[in-house]
């Protein structure tokens, strides 16, 4: 069994970026479809709450945010009770585009997940949950 775990996962990362690209609903991108689920979750969520939400800096949320408002998927409203804080909410299209984005992204977890166990799932699971705790963000930044 092949261990070089820095390019198995670097080559995984990439093939699964490039399946997701091509199957992502028509004009959102992948990393606005992970902004949308942050507000199918959450909605009026702050920009800042989306970011670490999404493991982004202030500066790549805010082109996220500005480039997913001008697709129309998103508002964003000043916070009533902070005039300097933002808060996004979904629009009727961002809703339509996160229903979309959710059929999509459990079809691709299914198939990541064929031939394996629940109990194998779980390793896999908490091995990359274990990667973002051992190299948290910030370092080496």
């Amino acid at each position: 069994m092949d261990r070089r775990l820095i390019f198995l996962l670097t080559v995984a990362q990439r093939r699964v970026q490039r399946l997701v690209a091509t199957q992502s609903p028509k004009g959102v991108t992948a990393t606005q479809a992970g902004l949308l689920f942050v507000l199918g979750r959450r909605d009026g969520v702050l920009l800042g709450e989306a970011g670490a939400a999404l493991d982004l800096g202030m500066p790549g949320i805010s082109g996220l945010v500005e480039r997913t408002v001008e697709a129309g998927l998103i508002e964003k409203r000043a916070d009533p009770d902070d005039g300097r804080a933002w808060r996004l909410w979904l629009t009727p299209p961002g809703r339509r585009a996160l229903a979309r984005a959710k059929a999509g992204a459990a079809e691709l977890n299914a198939r990541l997940m064929e031939g394996f166990t629940d109990v194998e799932i779980d390793i896999v699971a908490r091995w990359l949950a274990s990667v973002q705790k051992k190299f948290p963000k910030g370092e080496n930044e």
